[in-house]
This record gives C-alpha cells, structure tokens and sequence, in this order.
C-alpha cells in the first residue's frame, strides 16, 4: 500500500541521502515521495513463496534474489521503487548494496490499492530498464498470474496463468505449477483477528 505525503520535491540525489534516515520505505517518482506501508500475510506468503523457490533455483549461477526491502532504480533521476520481488543475474548488480539497476525479472503481489498503479505507471517506469525481461503480476486474492514478456524494445507478450497451469519464467529458467506460488496462503478468514 501506498501512502503519498506532502511536502517540498526532493532532487534524486536529495531523495537518496533521505530516505534512509527515515523509520520507513519510500518510494520516489518525479520529486515525489511515497510511504511504502505494511501488506498483508497473504502478499507475505506468496512474495516469500517465489523468493525462496528462484533462490533455491538459482543457487550458485551469480543471480540475486531480492525481496520488498530493495529498491530498483529506474534510471539516475529516479524513479525509484521497492518490488515484491527481482532478480538480477547482471554483474553489474553483484555487489550491489542498496539498489538494483539491472533486474531481469520484477514481480509484484496485487493488493487493491495498488493493483491499477502497478499494471499502469508502475509498468511504464519498469519499461524503461534495458535489461528487464519479464514482469510478473501475481493475484493475492485468488489463484491467477499475469506474466508480461519482452519481445523488442517496445513490444511485450502478455501470458496469464491459472490454477492447475505451469507459470514460465524464461528470464531465469524457472518453471513450477502455479499452486507453489500460493503453498499456505488462505485468501479469505473465517474470523476476523481483533
């Protein structure tokens, strides 16, 4: 979830020496700051779901996964955001201590409040990496994927995928049944927790 704040616009650099003076994550889109506030288990689960399966699948070929608390840049003037989940396999990356420039693959995990910002704006930003192969848009509210591949430059294929299917990640090699993703999730409660 999203929480805009008002105040004076921040340069990238300013933004940079700012944020992490700060209690919590910001993201930061044309000299605007956003607070990045708390999720839900269910976001939880399959974010740390996938982390822990392309870890497990990635081991020892020099990719990093990374989860919420890593930023991407976008380009030296920003924007900058946090994704649920990205993996560089890029070099240039290896040693990266706050940020990513060069993921291959980005996913975000729908809420409703963010669902239309991250297949609208939040995609064109993600557009702008050179290196990004793929963009993964997973439902938290039911069994369902949307999988944006890179044909060209400008031209991205659209693959959605639903329960019993096999979800294909080319940009790292990785295939799974879709149900891996969801493994303990519980959409809905029963009773609300006080």
């Amino acid at each position: 979830m999203i929480a805009r704040l008002n105040f004076t616009p921040l340069s990238p650099q300013e933004y940079l020496e700012w944020e992490p003076t700060q209690d919590v994550k910001y993201a930061f889109v044309d000299g605007e700051v956003f607070a990045m506030t708390g999720g839900t288990i269910p976001r939880n689960q399959i974010a740390l779901n996938l982390a822990a399966a392309l870890k497990a699948h990635l081991r020892g070929k020099g990719c990093l996964v990374v989860m919420a608390d890593v930023k991407v840049e976008i380009s030296h003037h920003g924007p900058y955001h946090y994704p649920d989940v990205m993996v560089s396999c890029d070099g240039r990356d290896r040693d990266a201590i706050k940020l990513i420039r060069h993921p291959s693959l980005i996913v975000e995990v729908l809420s409703p409040s963010t669902a239309d910002y991250d297949r609208g704006d939040k995609f064109t930003h993600y557009r702008q990496i050179s290196a990004l192969q793929e963009y993964v848009l997973v439902s938290a509210d039911s069994i369902s994927v949307d999988r944006y591949r890179r044909i060209s430059s400008r031209r991205w294929d659209l693959q959605t995928y639903i329960a019993a299917e096999t979800l294909d990640l080319t940009s790292v090699g990785w295939q799974a049944p879709i149900e891996a993703l969801y493994e303990d999730v519980r959409f809905t409660q029963a009773v609300e927790e006080g």
